[in-house]
């Protein structure tokens, strides 16, 4: 129990992350959601799911550790779903959610299956990332085409911002790409609907094409781009954690939440950087209680979720894809810096980077998959056609 209140600090730091969290890349997931079928109703639903499986199970956690737990939605995850193919049925679609969070629970449960993950070459998987954000960021300036003001504008804050708050830029661009939608009345009439938040539950359906093209790769990315970077986090600001438990939470959050429209909760990379910091509590002992502020005021936003879905429901097709695209430019620079910084795996890094933001479907199956079939071939390619290391000769 809470003996004394907490420093202001700490209510600071933990409210910037979750506004930072949920503002930063709500608009992406909006459009994933979009992207898969999903009706206002039921975007409503799994962004509230969202909010609401990270602020309980980001306090469970937190609780229990004794460490501030900062959990956030799979952003690269997002963009993933937004690139699918059309043709996925939403309750194929919740069960490759379900399946996704249940081969988290089993890497985090199952020790010989965590020491198999960490043999998936970084290369590929981050480059399947890269090329998944490709086509986000090459809309931003599509976009330009249509709205020049708009992309000028956010470009313009996005940069300066990088320079002198980089954390907040995305934060900032959001906030001055509404401000502008609003003075231009380029926002539609918002559709009714409920003004808190809700979910509302779909029965999964276990289909193969779904798992393959949306379950696997949404998994992998979610591990590599977002667990893996959150637990590097917690041990530089000092804490041990249990990643079997961590893993296996949060691919239990994501489970629970997938029938109602969650597609990830995983580690939080950045925001958690911000709420493990001295900045946040001088006592890393005393620490964790960011982790419960953080979660309170998840819980707030889960509230009000269906109306700011609505919100972006209502803005232009050009203003999110500018939003998203200045939102997913940081990641997909870490992405590619990621890929290539083998020199050995750069061949497989650049052809599953190819495949993958070709877009390509094939037998129903994504980029993101065949992204994945490429590189693994191109690995393998590599290992059997390598030239035998030479042999000492004798003087």
């Amino acid at each position: 129990m809470l003996h004394r209140l907490p420093p202001i600090s700490a209510w600071s730091s933990a409210l910037i992350s979750a506004l930072i969290g949920f503002g930063g890349t709500v608009a992406l997931v909006v459009k994933a959601m979009t992207v898969l079928g999903a009706s206002a109703d039921q975007t409503g639903s799994a962004v509230t799911a969202l909010c609401f499986g990270i602020a309980v199970a980001g306090a469970l956690l937190t609780l229990r550790l004794r460490m501030p737990i900062v959990l956030a939605w799979s952003t690269p995850g997002a963009a993933l779903l937004a690139a699918m193919p059309p043709g996925f049925a939403w309750p194929a679609v919740i069960g490759a959610f379900v399946i996704s969070g249940t081969l988290m629970v089993a890497l985090g449960a199952v020790p010989a299956l965590g020491r198999l993950a960490a043999r998936i070459p970084a290369a590929v998987a981050t480059a399947m990332l890269a090329g998944v954000l490709l086509p986000f960021c090459l809309g931003l300036f599509r976009a330009a085409a249509i709205d020049p003001l708009m992309v000028g504008i956010a470009v313009a804050i996005f940069l300066v911002a990088r320079q002198r708050a980089p954390v907040h830029a995305t934060l900032l661009v959001l906030a001055a790409g509404i401000a502008l939608s609003i003075l231009r009345h380029d926002i539609a009439g918002l559709s009714s609907g409920a003004a808190l938040g809700q979910v509302t539950p779909t029965a999964p359906r276990f289909d193969l094409a779904a798992m393959m093209s949306i379950a696997l790769p949404l998994f992998l990315v979610t591990l590599v781009s977002q667990n893996l970077p959150g637990l590097v986090v917690l041990q530089t600001a000092g804490y041990e954690p249990r990643s079997g438990v961590l893993l296996a939470g949060t691919g239990l959050a994501s489970v629970l939440m997938a029938p109602f429209g969650a597609h990830a909760i995983n580690l939080a990379a950045i925001t958690a950087a911000i709420c493990t910091s001295s900045d946040a509590h001088s006592d890393p002992a005393r620490r964790w209680i960011v982790g419960i502020l953080y979660a309170g005021f998840y819980l707030v936003l889960g509230l009000f979720a269906p109306m700011l879905v609505r919100l972006f429901l209502a803005l232009p097709p050009s203003t999110i894809a500018t939003l998203t695209g200045v939102a997913l430019t940081p990641a997909l620079a870490g992405a590619l810096e990621a890929a290539l910084a083998q020199r050995e795996d750069r061949d497989a890094a650049i052809v599953t980077f190819l495949v993958t933001g070709s877009g390509m479907v094939l037998w129903g199956l994504g980029g993101a998959f065949w992204g994945l079939i490429a590189g693994f071939a191109a690995l393998g390619a590599k290992r059997l056609t390598r030239p035998p290391a030479p042999t000492g000769t004798r003087p």
